[in-house]
């Protein structure tokens, strides 16, 4: 990777210790993620022991202030720690980013100082895992189809209702939830709160037995009369919405970066290949149509890097940056989608083997264009902003 990259003029160059996180994001996922990834793709069991690592580091804590026991960095550490991961483990990656970005990012830009302090410090540290519940069985990308219900009694909310696919749904014990407190206002109704465990009626069921990012934990999540103190309302009842596409601008800017991290380890391991691999009496290297697919890769993970950091530097700087988060997680999305197809047919029938791990880069790689908004809302959102203008 360049250390150095320039948009209109804007310098993107990584300072000494943005390298050194970088460093130390890249020795751990060599060390302690890769060399047990596919254990954990296998048996589905959610790697406990590495996230009290990942905790341990600070990368659970990523943008929260040192007064909160976070690590106090901004987004583009964030993006680089996600793009490192991901080359050893995109599953673990994913993990990362959604307690990170989603539940932690959530409470820390809108919770009150009471809830911080509550929340917050355990969260950072890793010693509870966070879940962030928007997505229900007939609201997915049409989040104003949100059934989940919020009604208020004295000095609590009942919550009443479900969400599904939910990362950390099992695992995770604080979760943001998003609930309708006035349904006649449509979206404008939906409210945020902070929900735990701890509460009785809320509850995790299934977990998804899903194509890839098998290791990452995906269950549904039920509300059955949940008594919530009326404090852990985020803001005020109907920000919830508004939260919510806020909190996902910062999403996708974290799922481009996890493509990314995806997409070069594809590249990574097809160079590899093709060298050390013999057709026809040389290596695969020395072929043009192989010579043109990994120039294609490169093309596209470089062109990706940069939309991902111009988007990070952005949000980093208080700029708006919904637009180019947009464009970040499209096009890299479907960059790594691409780049681990390619890696699949540049390995041939050994890439459709559990011999090599192209073949689940390739399984993996598909829920980067669903995710945090699916390429459809991308295109929808970018289009937007054009015709806005």
């Amino acid at each position: 990777m360049e250390d150095v990259l320039t948009n209109n003029g804007i310098d993107f160059s990584l300072t000494d210790e943005q390298k050194a996180i970088q460093e130390v994001a890249r020795s751990f996922t060599q060390n302690e993620i890769a060399p047990v990834a596919l254990h954990f793709d296998e048996t589905q069991d959610f790697p406990h022991d590495i996230f009290r690592k990942l905790g341990e580091l600070g990368f659970l804590g990523i943008m929260v202030p040192t007064e909160l026991d976070g690590s106090g960095m901004g987004y583009m550490e964030y993006a680089l720690i996600v793009e490192e991961i991901a080359k050893g483990c995109p599953s673990i990656a994913l993990g990362v980013a959604a307690h990170n970005g989603l539940c932690t990012g959530h409470i820390l830009r809108f919770g009150s100082e009471e809830l911080k302090q509550k929340y917050i410090p355990a969260l950072a540290k890793g010693e509870v895992l966070g879940a962030w519940g928007l997505t229900e069985p007939g609201a997915g990308s049409d989040a104003g189809g949100t059934q989940t219900t919020a009604v208020l009694d004295g000095d609590h909310y009942i919550l009443n209702g479900s969400k599904n696919f939910i990362t950390h749904g099992n695992v995770g014990s604080t979760a943001v939830i998003m609930a309708m407190t006035n349904r006649e206002a449509g979206s404008r109704g939906i409210s945020a709160f902070v929900v735990d465990k701890s509460m009785e009626g809320f509850y995790a069921t299934k977990k998804e037995n899903k194509l890839g990012m098998r290791s990452s934990d995906t269950a549904s999540l039920v509300l059955d009369n949940v008594r919530v103190p009326k404090g852990n309302l985020i803001g005020n009842e109907g920000d919830g919405f508004i939260q919510a596409l806020q909190i996902l601008d910062g999403g996708r800017i974290s799922i481009a970066a996890l493509s990314l991290g995806l997409g070069e380890a594809a590249l990574a391991h097809s160079v590899k290949y093709t060298q050390e691999r013999n057709q026809f009496g040389k290596p695969l290297s020395a072929m043009q149509g192989i010579q043109f697919k990994l120039a294609k890769m490169s093309t596209e993970i470089e062109a990706s890097r940069a939309l991902i950091y111009k988007a990070a530097w952005m949000r980093d700087c208080g700029m708006p940056m919904a637009l180019e988060a947009s464009h970040a997680k499209l096009f890299a999305s479907e960059m790594c989608v691409r780049a681990a197809e390619e890696a699949v047919q540049i390995h041939g029938g050994y890439g459709y083997t559990k011999d090599y791990p192209v073949e689940k880069l390739y399984r993996d790689a598909k829920l980067l264009t669903i995710g945090e908004g699916t390429s459809e809302i991308q295109k929808i959102v970018i289009a937007r902003n054009i015709l806005a203008d």
